[in-house]
């Protein structure tokens, strides 16, 4: 009731823009209601590079001032995502090989590294140097995966 109204633009991926006025208490899924009806499953909005993701969340927790600019991404209207659906086979969905792969690949270099230590005659320089530049190579690629 006491609150005072704050304007916002809503900018479209299209260079449109829309006014909104909102106060500090409202929710981002308020705000996603009032100016998408019926379409506030499909709207994403972005504020200052940041996906503002908790409907719940209050727009006065977020940084806003006075005409600050609010990107909307509205998503193309089709049928509803579908759920993952269980698959029929137990064994097929509990062996997903996407989410193996990376460990295999790290018991692969630690074997590899193993029988290096223990039996040096057998590898070459050449094949030392790879297996060092490999191991360096997944390494920078794991962090770069699991930093995101």
């Amino acid at each position: 009731p006491g609150e005072p109204c704050m304007v916002l633009r809503l900018k479209f991926l299209n260079d449109t823009e829309r006014i909104a006025r909102v106060r500090p208490g409202d929710t981002v899924g308020a705000l996603k209601r009032a100016q998408f009806p019926g379409q506030e499953h499909q709207v994403r909005l972005i504020y200052q590079g940041q996906l503002l993701r908790d409907d719940s969340q209050r727009l006065g927790s977020v940084p806003l001032a006075p005409h600050s600019v609010l990107h909307c991404h509205l998503a193309p209207p089709g049928p509803a995502p579908a759920a993952p659906r269980a698959s029929a086979d137990p064994v097929h969905a509990a062996l997903n090989a996407g989410s193996l792969m990376l460990p295999l690949f790290l018991l692969l270099l630690a074997l590899l590294w193993y029988c290096q230590l223990q039996y040096r005659h057998v590898f070459t320089a050449t094949a030392t140097t790879f297996l060092a530049g490999l191991t360096l190579l997944f390494s920078v690629m794991a962090f770069a995966m699991y930093r995101r």
